[in-house]
């Protein structure tokens, strides 16, 4: 059976399904709606002549509004009402919300007791953690130290709610000379130099040498070889020092940095953190940079350094060489938690396959099929083993998913969404899923998926960590769109769905730092182009929300991408993310098999785009296909044989 005419079969009996399901679910929709809306609106103003808090006290909502009461009232309010409130809304994140902004106002109005009385330990925010540890200080000052010199130790300003906890520390002794040198030379790595000058003033005689030091390593990092070694009381500042200026001179000049750090290294009293994080920059930058005078002095170091990132580096550089020694030689210095990834046992198997230990390919091989991800299921390709899918499915009967609708959280966030709070709606919705039990977070998936809350339901599987319940983190979103225009575009659907997927987490209104949006997260400059190419009108920044409409134009896109790179899924999977232009740079220097060229990828970002997209359209396919992988393959012939360099461009 086609994958065509299996995707057509599955989306037929799933619509039946969710009709039936749908015809199940109860009308929700309750006439004092308008009511609760118009009352937040009110509340959130501080309308409170316009708000009947009686005619709503039934109603689902009628926290929300109390909350802003309660929140107008303070830092007036006594910490027994807060108290009360946080204990009657303890099942929504009302209660944390309320006690967050309790922490805050009596903060700022000094009222500490009252704020103790409502904290539960360290809260989160700086500005709260501040007026938390300040009111601990008559208290507990040991606790309140520990706590201000954590928020002190960083390299930018902090809020002024921080003032008064570090003068009194100061007072106290608890933040002396060297924890001010500390913070400036963090403050100088993070290119703060506003903090740099104010701290340097808090110094004083003593450090001069420390300081002069600085300024001149400001002008030139060079001049490193040449400052002293023994920076404050008993050389306690020669550390921080020397790490925050080979932290600049590391990306100025890697490999004089180098040169400079291997004069004067043996010769520094410095602690072992700092020596360890100047080398392991050191030899990141050195590979990433790819210094060539620098190779030496790396593997040597390595052993030593040994940190997951650098040998990441140093394994694909041997990789990029077809150093297959190399391959195993570095794997072996990686910690055996990170070794054992599939991943890395791939690359082990293929090491010893080239090397021709090809018993030992095959045990490596195994282990990395026994994960669902791009390299496992390229490992269970070369043993010619099924996909392990892992799949795991939960079944609620009829009563007691009745019993789902009728939850507090549940009928809360019903009734958000009705009024059209989807904000509130979510918080709601997964601060119930991160504090349930597992029997109830996945009933509330279920009830997510019954309900079409396609992004909602992803985001509940991400919260829960259901990563098996591949039915809920791959939902059947907008399946019927993906078909018509994969055909349309002569385009794999269960690669449109891999990108939606793992571009937009199927949330139809994202959007991104960048601007892009929408399920495909297209730009609006590419969205314009597009729909010039397919003579419609421009949709503007708004109308590319539309799901088919997206869908539609991201289809083009992808349908263009793999027409340029003939026919090829990965490569245009690659260009989709970093763009055509530098994919075809990196076909032109690539090594020639597709897993090597996934591997070169010199983005992260990009290399794991690529294997996510490629993984989830097998998980996609497997499910049109009833959960079984079957016929379904990540790649075909032609994509794991071809070579990954010029050749592949249409246009060379």
């Amino acid at each position: 059976m086609s994958p065509m005419l299996r995707l057509r079969q599955y989306l037929r009996h799933r619509r039946l399904l969710v009709i039936a399901t749908l015809l199940c679910l109860p009308l929700v929709g309750q006439a004092d709606d308008r009511a609760i809306r118009d009352a937040l609106a009110d509340a959130r103003a501080q309308r409170w002549e316009r708000v009947d808090v009686t005619a709503l006290a039934d109603h689902p909502l009628a926290g929300y509004v109390e909350y802003h009461r309660l929140r107008g009232r303070l830092p007036q309010a006594e910490p027994g009402e807060v108290l009360d409130f946080i204990e009657r809304h303890r099942d929504s994140p009302l209660a944390a919300w309320m006690r967050g902004q309790a922490i805050g106002r009596y903060g700022e109005a000094g009222r500490y007791g009252s704020l103790l009385a409502v904290a539960d330990g360290e809260p989160s925010g700086t500005e709260r953690q501040c007026h938390y540890y300040t009111a601990l200080l008559g208290g507990d000052p040991q606790v309140a130290a520990e706590g201000g010199r954590s928020l002190w130790n960083v390299g930018h300003s902090q809020p002024s709610a921080c003032d008064t906890l570090f003068d009194q520390l100061r007072a106290n002794g608890e933040i002396g000379e060297l924890d001010i040198w500390q913070r400036k030379m963090l403050a100088w790595q993070q290119g703060e130099t506003g903090l740099v000058s104010y701290l340097g003033r808090q110094l004083d005689d003593r450090w001069q040498e420390g300081l002069d030091a600085v300024d001149r390593l400001q002008r030139d990092y060079a001049a490193i070889t040449r400052v002293p070694t023994c920076i404050g009381p008993e050389c306690l500042g020669s550390g921080p020092l020397f790490a925050a200026a080979m932290y600049g001179f590391t990306r100025a000049d890697t490999e004089a940095a180098l040169e400079a750090w291997r004069k004067i290294a043996a010769h520094l009293p410095i602690e072992e953190e700092h020596r360890h994080a100047i080398e392991e920059d050191l030899a990141f930058y050195s590979l990433v940079r790819d210094v060539a005078n620098n190779q030496g002095w790396v593997d040597e170091a390595l052993p030593r350094i040994a940190t997951p990132r650098v040998l990441e580096l140093r394994v694909r550089q041997a990789l990029a060489s077809r150093d297959w020694s190399g391959v195993l030689q570095w794997l072996e210095h990686m910690p055996e938690e990170v070794r054992n990834e599939s991943r890395w046992q791939y690359w082990e198997a293929r090491a010893h396959e080239q090397l021709g230990n090809q018993e030992q390919a095959e045990v490596a091989y195994a282990q990395a099929a026994q994960e669902r991800n791009f390299f496992g299921f390229a490992a269970a390709d070369r043993i010619d083993r099924p996909y392990s899918l892992n799949l795991e499915r939960s079944r609620f009967d009829e009563d007691f998913q009745r019993q789902v609708e009728t939850w507090p959280a549940v009928q809360r966030t019903e009734a958000l969404e009705r009024i059209g709070e989807q904000g509130l709606a979510n918080s709601e919705w997964l601060h119930a899923v991160a504090n349930g039990s597992p029997r109830e977070i996945r009933a509330l998936a279920d009830y997510a998926a019954r309900r079409g809350w396609h992004a909602r339901l992803v985001q509940t599987t991400i919260t829960a960590q259901l990563w098996d319940a591949l039915d809920w983190r791959f939902p059947e979103a907008y399946r019927e769109h993906f078909l018509h225009w994969g055909q349309r575009n002569g385009v794999d659907p269960f690669l449109l769905m891999g990108i939606a997927r793992r571009e937009s987490a199927y949330n139809p209104e994202a959007l991104s730092p960048a601007g892009a949006r929408g399920l495909m997260q297209l730009m609006p400059g590419t969205a314009t182009l597009l729909s010039r190419q397919l003579g419609i009108n421009d949709p503007g920044p708004y109308g590319v929300l539309d799901p088919e409409l997206n869908i539609r134009l991201g289809s083009t896109y992808i349908r263009d991408m793999v027409d340029r790179y003939r026919g090829n899924r990965l490569a245009a999977a690659a260009a989709y993310n970093a763009g055509p232009g530098r994919v075809d740079r990196w076909l032109r220097d690539a090594p020639e098999e597709f897993d090597l060229f996934v591997e070169a990828i010199p983005f992260r970002e990009t290399r794991d785009y690529v294997q996510a997209v490629l993984s989830y359209r097998v998980i996609f396919e497997s499910l049109a296909n009833g959960g079984s992988t079957e016929g379904v393959v990540m790649l075909s012939d032609a994509e794991t044989t071809m070579r990954y360099d010029a050749s592949l461009l249409a246009r060379n």
